[in-house]
């Protein structure tokens, strides 16, 4: 069985006994709006602390994204590390590194057989260029040790290629401390641990509508309403019509992954490296399951469809890496939607006195969701004041249906920008392969050349005079001039 997570409600083992929905009137100290990863971090964390937690979830906890992900945790954001710079100053800039650092730690932590069992932790990530950029590599790789403190390991083009046997990938950098882990199995398993600190959590339970005004909160739900000191908006564009101005700051973008039958052999001659392989354009995001299956992501889109209709897309995809795999059948697809900011940063921190957002973690990765969750407990209650360090990256309006159908084709543009670079740079490969083949045998033909006898050197005449050369010998047939002419004049 795989470890690919179809729906919050389809593994028996992870069934949580929730009540289905809040029925009485509560009053409590914290109410989280949302139980995917962020939302389930923060009432964990906060119940954890001492405070009295409720968690309102419209559907089942995990449904979305975070229960259907590949479950892949590293270090960093969707931003790259030198717009990150440019944008809030190196200190600033290592400072949130160090939380995104924290953040895959608090997950790792977690994510224990003894804690959540079965969560299937598998070690590495590796992030490979679609074209060949080795100095751009290097500059970013010493950006990551030296002013971030990461662990990583520049791979050259041969070592990638000895693990991943593929030609479209050329140098990557490696993240040891890297992880991956059943994402279904986690965030069930996060509903548990955080119900055990003390938190509640209803399921079925949508907020209809939401006063922030005053000292004490009021939010209302279809069969209770509910009262507290501070908000937490955790459900990204799924928050519905109260949180409509929220939801438009969100760019809601789909992605699905698909398992694949098992490979048995094949698989272990086209792939050896058993961690999470990336690319540096988005595009492609796979690792091995169970031994002998492919996890792969279809590139994403942002219109919603039914996650059946990705399967030849990613088959293809998998058919275009792996050519020598052949034809493979794909067992299961699921995904779900995330919400993207403008900015390509989460969206952390307090709006107004007693209101606050975890959202925006499309593209992010599991790190930054428990970094929000955790960060955004202890500033409620512990004072911490981190959280500003995302001030910079404001709420910003992701254009409605017009942004939607730019960046649809932004990405269309995108896969084929990157299709045509990996192709291109692939050609100039092979150049340089001939190159060396013609320069190798020039070589040698040019050493066979040096090992001939080569005629003696003749010693100048005396006196300086240029020596008379011998001519050779006429051939006997044609005789002499002179001969020659006797013969015209009989």
């Amino acid at each position: 069985m795989s470890d690919a997570p179809t729906s919050a409600t389809d593994d028996p083992d992870a069934a949580t006994p929730f009540p289905s929905r809040l029925s009485v009137d509560l009053d409590v100290d914290i109410c989280v709006v949302g139980a995917g990863l962020a939302g389930l971090t923060v009432a964990r964390e906060a119940a954890r602390l001492g405070a009295s937690v409720a968690l309102l979830e419209g559907r089942q906890v995990g449904w979305n994204a975070s229960g259907n992900q590949l479950g892949t945790v590293m270090p960093g954001f969707d931003l790259p590390v030198s717009e990150l710079i440019g944008r809030v100053g190196l200190e600033d800039a290592r400072e949130l590194w160090a939380l995104s650092k924290a953040g895959a730690d608090y997950v790792r932590a977690t994510a224990t057989e003894e804690l959540i069992p079965g969560i299937a932790l598998s070690e590495g990530a590796l992030q490979v260029s679609t074209v060949d950029v080795g100095e751009t590599l290097i500059s970013r790789l010493q950006t990551l040790v030296e002013d971030f403190e990461t662990e990583a390991e520049g791979w050259q083009i041969d070592r990638v290629r000895s693990t991943i046997r593929t030609s479209r990938y050329f140098h990557g950098i490696y993240y040891p401390k890297a992880f991956q882990i059943d994402g279904r199995k986690y965030v069930h398993g996060l509903a548990a641990l955080a119900r055990q600190a003390g938190a509640r959590i209803f399921e079925d339970t949508p907020a209809v509508s939401i006063d922030f005004s005053g000292i004490r909160k009021r939010i209302v739900t279809p069969s209770a309403r509910l009262r507290a000191s501070h908000i937490v908006l955790a459900g990204n564009v799924h928050l519905g019509a109260p949180l409509k101005r929220l939801s438009d700051t969100l760019l809601p973008v789909w992605r699905y992954a698909a398992v694949t039958e098992p490979l048995g052999e094949r698989l272990a001659e086209a792939l050896t490296f058993h961690g999470s392989v990336s690319d540096s354009d988005g595009i492609d995001h796979f690792r091995v399951v169970d031994g002998d299956r492919l996890m792969w992501a279809s590139p994403e889109t942002t219109w919603n469809a039914k996650p059946q209709r990705f399967a030849p897309a990613i088959q293809r995809r998998i058919a275009t890496i792996f050519p020598q795999l052949g034809k493979i059948g794909i067992d299961d697809v699921f995904g779900g939607t995330v919400g993207v900011t403008v900015h390509s940063m989460p969206q952390i921190g307090e709006l107004r006195k007693g209101l606050w957002v975890a959202s925006g973690f499309g593209r992010q990765g599991m790190n930054t969701s428990a970094m929000a969750g955790a960060l955004i407990a202890r500033s409620i209650l512990r004072g911490d004041e981190r959280w500003r360090l995302f001030s910079p990256f404001e709420l910003v309006w992701a254009g409605g249906t017009t942004g939607r159908v730019a960046a649809h084709l932004i990405s269309l543009w995108g896969r084929g920008a990157s299709a045509a670079a990996n192709a291109l740079a692939r050609y100039r490969e092979g150049l340089r392969v001939k190159e060396r083949i013609r320069n190798a045998r020039l070589a040698e033909a040019n050493r066979q050349a040096g090992t001939l006898p080569r005629p003696p050197r003749r010693r100048p005449a005396p006196g300086g005079q240029r020596a008379v050369q011998p001519q050779p010998p006429m051939p006997q047939e044609y005789g002499s001039s002179s001969q020659k002419s006797e013969q015209i004049r009989d």
